[in-house]
């Protein structure tokens, strides 16, 4: 009785406005989470309906009162049964975005997300006073490329090594960097952090490295256990490749004194761990709208004048 009461209410989904409701209703009873684009089940079903249908994504009320037919209800259906199971809405339509920046992703790679895009965005003003002066680009632990292909749109003149450990990754970078028609100057590298880099040297290193604490992992969303492990997982406290990058930047940062020589990091939700563990380090906590503790900016004499201590 309960199966045909359900095929009953689904028969009497009609309109892009019925579909709402029930993708609304469905994520409420999932209990979902929400952080890969939207933080409420409204904005992710208008995503995910307008998305299935080919509808643009601005356009919402021309469309409430649209009747589907039966192949666009199915498919709306089945997009939103499996966002109610956990899946995020980015592997669902192949598609991130990092403010007016689109990339592909899948789940090869994390969801774009990095609070560093907002002031990699404005070029990392007032810290970086001439873009077109910054000529080699590091991003570490690339993943879908974004941070590097964002690099390259505001640094017009500077060549950008996009690096991952991820085979798998790297071949969604790519794919990003194809479709920005960047390819001749985004380097894809497969490395582990800077081991495959000989002595090049960088104005500017900017890294979201997995971060997340062994017991924060342990706790995850299933939204984000869809996401790969080796890109999130940040050992015991969330430091261990974040004090790597830390340790070893200061080596592939350029000494000149009119040229930046500049590491962007971000951390997270471990500043207290990143400040227990280095005190009397100096460096920036940049705003963003997450907050003021969740990316640091460095310049290498700063990290290079602990060090000596």
């Amino acid at each position: 009785m309960a199966g045909a009461r359900d095929k009953d209410a689904l028969a009497r989904l009609k309109t892009v406005r019925d579909v709402l409701r029930y993708a609304v209703s469905t994520f409420g009873r999932a209990g979902l989470a929400f952080g890969h684009g939207s933080d409420n089940p409204w904005d992710e079903a208008v995503y995910l309906v307008l998305s299935t249908l080919h509808l643009p994504l601005a356009e919402l009320n021309p469309y409430l009162e649209a009747r589907l037919t039966r192949g666009e209800l199915g498919e709306v259906l089945d997009v939103v049964a499996r966002r109610a199971a956990g899946v995020p809405a980015a592997y669902l339509t192949r598609e991130a975005w990092l403010g007016d920046y689109r990339f592909y992703v899948d789940e090869r790679v994390i969801v774009p997300r990095s609070f560093i895009a907002e002031p990699l965005s404005e070029a990392l003003s007032p810290w970086i006073t001439h873009p077109a002066a910054v000529r080699r680009v590091l991003d570490l632990c690339t993943g879908s490329g974004c941070l590097a292909i964002i690099a390259a749109d505001v640094f017009p003149e500077a060549r950008v090594d996009a690096v991952d450990i991820s085979v798998e990754a790297l071949a969604v970078a790519r794919e990003n960097v194809a479709r920005y028609g960047l390819l001749e100057r985004v380097d894809l590298i497969h490395s582990d952090l800077f081991s495959g880099l000989g002595r090049t040297r960088y104005d500017l290193i900017v890294c979201n490295p997995p971060y997340v604490n062994a017991q924060a992992m342990q706790a995850l969303p299933i939204e984000y256990r869809h996401e790969p492990a080796l890109a999130l997982a940040g050992g015991a406290d969330g430091l261990d490749l974040v004090a790597r990058i830390v340790d070893e930047a200061p080596r592939h940062l350029v000494a000149r004194s009119r040229r930046p020589g500049l590491l962007v990091l971000e951390i997270g939700q471990e500043r207290a761990a990143f400040e227990t563990r280095y005190p009397d380090f100096a460096g920036t906590w940049l705003s963003t709208r997450a907050g003021d503790d969740q990316v640091w900016l460095a310049a290498r004499d700063e990290l290079t004048r602990e060090h000596a201590r």
